[in-house]
């Protein structure tokens, strides 16, 4: 028997799933009496527009089909929803039956036009016929409505759930990798999430940011974070290991918010302690890189740069070590990129995982006296 056959014969028996048709009104059902979980807090990071809402209860007018649904189940015998939040959050919307964060229920959906039922505009679920309700016709089609429901059944791998999250979730234009990882989090500890952002918060590391719109959009200040949190608690020869990043970034994640013995208050102090000392020595310019023919800083923060300087100072500051005096990190801080950017792991077309190891290793060597690879 081949490797591979031995890896399929070894994994395939850890995801045990079954699969139903099931109503929209069975599914509402189950929602109302709790049995179906929809993590409300997840609709912050997959954002769908009042049209695109519409757009899904077209096609279901129209037994247009829809994609199936996937759930988790749990030892409660209770479903969580691990593809399909979207979907499935449009229509209790629409019918009048989902619940925000808070647990108070949001107003019913006021829909807009679509290609083919453009009366389908200022028309709301509603008992009481008026000119903006949607007819019988309509609701009763919605209720009955069917979905292809695909169930990880409670014996598989306690692990697999993420997996299946993180693979259908990420890519396209469903959500960024940061905001997959988030959901991920979240499923996994929610306190842990919660965390991360109280320190995507703090406004010394607010102030040392200077990021692309795109990059405020796609949740790339909460992602430095996790970055943080994930290198400076790991040897370089670790870092080494790394295939592709986001999948990296989101395992170790999920191990860390499992962890309970990892030191998060020891995170916190390294972190915090970092970017302090980052805003009062270089303000905005922290990670931007230095042009000494201009003598000025340039550009938005650079990855590469907070790989160095934040992972390599909070590292320092992890190991029980002290501050640089600022002054003379100031001047240093000027020469770094010269020094950095020529580095043969530094350029456009390198991959994160090949960069990574010799970002920190670099910023390691800085701030950590006589740090040697070896780590």
């Amino acid at each position: 028997m081949s490797k591979l056959e031995e890896q399929i014969k070894a994994n395939a028996p850890t995801v045990k799933t079954n699969s139903l048709s099931m109503s929209v009104g069975e599914l509402a059902s189950m929602y109302k009496d709790g049995e179906l979980e929809l993590h409300p807090e997840f609709q912050r990071f997959f954002r769908w527009s009042d049209e695109q809402k519409s757009r899904l209860i077209e096609s279901m007018l129209l037994d247009i089909p829809v994609p199936p649904i996937f759930v988790s189940e749990r030892e409660d015998a209770k479903w969580e929803v691990i593809d399909g939040l979207q979907r499935l959050s449009t229509i209790f919307e629409v019918m009048g039956e989902l619940k925000n964060e808070e647990g108070s229920m949001k107003p019913s959906l006021t829909l807009t036009r679509t290609h083919y039922l453009p009366d389908l505009e200022g028309k709301r679920w509603a008992t009481e016929p008026n000119d903006n309700a949607l007819p019988d016709l309509a609701r009763i089609k919605i209720k009955r409505a069917r979905f292809d429901v695909n169930i990880v059944k409670s014996g598989s791998d306690v692990d697999v759930k993420y997996e299946i999250f993180q693979r259908l979730n990420t890519g396209g234009s469903k959500a960024t990798d940061q905001e997959v990882r988030n959901c991920v989090m979240i499923m996994t500890d929610p306190t842990f999430f919660t965390w991360l952002q109280g320190m995507a918060k703090e406004p010394d590391y607010q102030t040392t940011l200077a990021l692309t719109e795109r990059a405020e959009d796609e949740a790339f200040e909460l992602e430095l974070v996790t970055r943080f949190v994930v290198f400076v608690s790991s040897k370089v020869s670790e870092l080494r290991q790394i295939d592709e990043l986001g999948a990296y970034l989101t395992n170790q994640s999920r191990t860390k918010a499992k962890d309970v013995a990892f030191d998060r208050d020891g995170i916190r102090r390294a972190f915090s302690g970092t970017f302090k000392f980052l805003a009062e020595a270089c303000g905005e310019n922290a990670f931007k890189r230095f042009d000494s023919n201009k003598d000025k800083y340039l550009g938005p923060s650079l990855a590469s740069l907070f790989e160095a300087l934040a992972i390599g100072l909070g590292r320092h500051l992890l190991l029980g070590g002290a501050h640089p005096a600022q002054h003379d990190f100031q001047r240093l801080h000027k020469t770094i990129w010269s020094k950095l950017g020529t580095q043969p792991y530094v350029g456009s077309g390198i991959r994160a995982s090949t960069r990574i190891p010799g970002t920190i290793s670099f910023g390691r060597k800085i701030f950590i006296p006589g740090w040697v690879d070896a780590e």
